[in-house]
Formats: structure tokens, sequence, C-alpha cells
């Protein structure tokens, strides 16, 4: 099959402008109606959560997912998946059974963003993490580059897609809350992150006893959208606290000063085929 030289370039062009503006991460740029636009977010409150799993089936739900079957057990850690974009688990910790909600974090910098390279991971100017699936190419780098292990890929589907948790950002756009936040009666709360920052902390000052005094997403990873509090360490509860508190594709920024051009033109090189071939199909099936 032939590569429409055309295309090709103009995609190359494209990429190459892109990356020497240093969009790094996937983000908009901001014009002036924009820059005040804060990211949204969620806070999740693992003191309040009964693990009814409400928040699971409303997911399923509207993203058109089978519905959650496996049981709730303690001890039994069920992870996200391409079926199911959000877990509940129970702990058995140093204060008694305690019900945590796994999803995406929606970091501030998303490594899943930096590592695309065609923009399919997408940090919106809102807040939410989201999924494009007409720039994907597949390389499932979103997937590597996770520190979270979130981003999960459909291999048994003739047309397979990345199914992650995307705020529900079909909602939010419209000014509604993601319907997990809905749906829960007291344990996740919505909201600018600098609000959920704001409540957490207020939520720990007020009741000292309930709560270690940390808001986990706050600082780690560069920080991220979704935000916890617990009545244990974060350890107990099955979260990772070994990540570090700077962003990750703030790890790769002195690294594309210095390498040799040609793995800074790999990532156009493959948008440009990609894009290329992805015009040129159309045609060809059409003179079949």
């Amino acid at each position: 099959m032939g590569i429409d030289r055309r295309n090709f370039m103009k995609a190359l062009g494209i990429t190459g402008i892109t990356l020497a503006v240093g969009n790094s991460f996937g983000t908009p740029s901001k014009n002036k109606d924009e820059s005040e636009i804060e990211f949204r977010g969620m806070l999740y409150d693992s003191t309040r959560c009964i693990g009814c799993r409400a928040c699971e089936r409303v997911c399923a739900k509207n993203h058109n997912l089978p519905e959650p079957k496996d049981e709730l057990k303690a001890g039994v850690l069920r992870k996200t998946s391409e079926l199911q974009r959000t877990v509940i688990n129970n702990y058995t910790t140093s204060k008694g059974e305690v019900s945590v909600k796994k999803q995406c974090m929606h970091c501030n910098e998303p490594a899943c963003a930096a590592a695309c390279l065609t923009q399919a991971m997408y940090k919106t100017k809102e807040g939410p993490v989201i999924w494009r699936g007409d720039k994907c190419m597949g390389c499932r780098y979103c997937m590597v580059s996770c520190p979270f292990d979130i981003p999960k890929f459909e291999y048994h589907s003739p047309n397979p897609k990345i199914q992650k948790c995307d705020l529900c950002y079909d909602r939010v756009i419209k000014g509604q809350i993601p319907a997990c936040a809905e749906a829960c009666g007291d344990a996740l709360t919505f909201g600018t992150r600098r609000e959920l920052i704001s409540e957490a902390r207020k939520r720990i000052a007020e009741n000292p006893k309930d709560y270690i005094d940390q808001i986990y997403g706050e600082d780690v990873a560069g920080g991220t959208g979704f935000l916890y509090l617990a009545p244990v360490s974060f350890k107990e509860l099955g979260i990772d606290t070994n990540l570090q508190n700077s962003s990750y594709p703030a790890l790769s920024k002195g690294f594309l000063y210095s390498v040799p051009s040609v793995f800074v033109l790999l990532p156009p090189l493959l948008l440009g085929i990609h894009e290329a071939t992805k015009n040129k199909q159309p045609k060809e099936e059409e003179n079949e």
C-alpha cells in the first residue's frame, strides 16, 4: 500500500511544530478566556465509604460495560480492567475493615498523555484525562507509562479500545457531575481541585482522630485530580506510597535536550505514517 506523501508531510510538519512549542503533556494551550478555568476532580473519603459498589454499577451502565458480578471480599484484590473502569476493594486494617475505590487518578501532568505519540490520551482543560479513539494508533505506550497501572487494552475485541475512567467527561462539559459521584451517598465529592483540597484539610482538622494527616494525590506524581482521605496509612490500603512527588513527564525534560535528533523525530515520523495510511485507506477501499 502506498503512502500519500502530502498527508505524510503535513502530519510530520504539524507534529514537529507541536514538539517545538512544548505541548508535552497532551494539554491544550490556554487562551485568555480559559486562563481562569481550574481542573475539576474528585475527593474520595474512605472513612465514609460503605462498600455498596453503587459507583461500580452506575459506571458500567453509563459506559456500556458489563455489570460487575464478582464478589467483594476482604483480602481479595480486584483490579480495573477493560470491562471495569473502577473497583472497590475491602482491606483489613489496624482500624478495622476499610473500603477503597480505585480508578484513574487524572494526573495534573499525566505520564500517559506525555507518552502518547498522537495525543489520543489527552489532558482536558477541565481536568479529566480522556482517550480519543480517532487519534489512537494502538501503540499502548500509555499503559506502560502510567505509574498507577490504569489504562487497559481490549485485547479480545475486533475493534479494541483503551478503557479507563474519563471522569464522565461528557457529563462534566455539560455542567453535570460524574455518574459515580451522583450515585454515591457521601464518600465522593466533585469540584475544583482547590476546593477539594480545602475540604479535605477541613475534615482532617475537625476530626483528627478519624483521619491520618495526609491527602493522597495532593503532591504525588506532580499532583492528581482524584484525591484520597483515609483513617489509616495509605500503605495499609494497598495504595502505592513509593511514587515520587514530581511528575513523571518531568523526568524526560533533560533527556529531550541531549538525545540525537533521530529519536526526537521518531514520534512525528510514526504519526506521519499513521495519518497518511489512515487517510489513504478509505480511497483504496473505494477503488476496490
